[in-house]
């Protein structure tokens, strides 16, 4: 079978505050939504926005970075592929599908939303636009997240 390509570029702003969680074994893990929004016209040739929601995911170093720099409103970049994880409910016994990028790279965008400039020496550009990256093997388990209207950032 033929090699395939799982790679997926969002730019878009943070949902909600992230969630940020450890598993047992050590691994600091983020979870969040990202909204992107597009532009098309109608039938009637009117302009509508329709902004589509992410649940993403980062390990390990990011995590650490998500958690310290990213808020709700951020604007990032991120580089990652696309997973399904697959579970059953507790309480129902049907079986759970929740499909999610798992966050490769990150860049934070913006004016410094969220982040100071003396953090440069942790290793962080001073430019408007600092990178992270990852790869992360396994996936711990987590529980589902909701989104609302509540949650849109602007």
């Amino acid at each position: 079978m033929a090699k395939g390509v799982n790679k997926v570029f969002l730019l878009g702003n943070v949902g909600k505050d992230p969630e940020i969680r450890s598993t047992a074994g050590g691994t600091i893990v983020a979870s969040f939504s990202l909204a992107t929004a597009d532009r098309a016209k109608d039938q009637q040739g009117n302009w509508q926005d329709k902004t589509e929601w992410h649940n993403l995911v980062a390990f390990n170093r990011t995590a650490e970075i998500i958690r310290d720099y990213v808020k709700k409103g951020t604007q990032i970049f991120v580089e990652g592929k696309i997973q399904t994880r697959s579970w059953d409910d507790k309480e129902s016994g049907q079986k759970k599908y929740r499909t999610e990028i798992l966050v490769n790279e990150m860049s934070l965008l913006g004016g410094g939303q969220g982040r100071s400039e003396g953090a440069a020496s942790g290793g962080y550009s001073r430019s408007n636009t600092t990178s992270f990256d990852q790869r992360t093997p396994s996936q711990p388990e987590y529980a589902d997240q909701g989104i609302t209207d509540d949650d849109i950032p602007f």
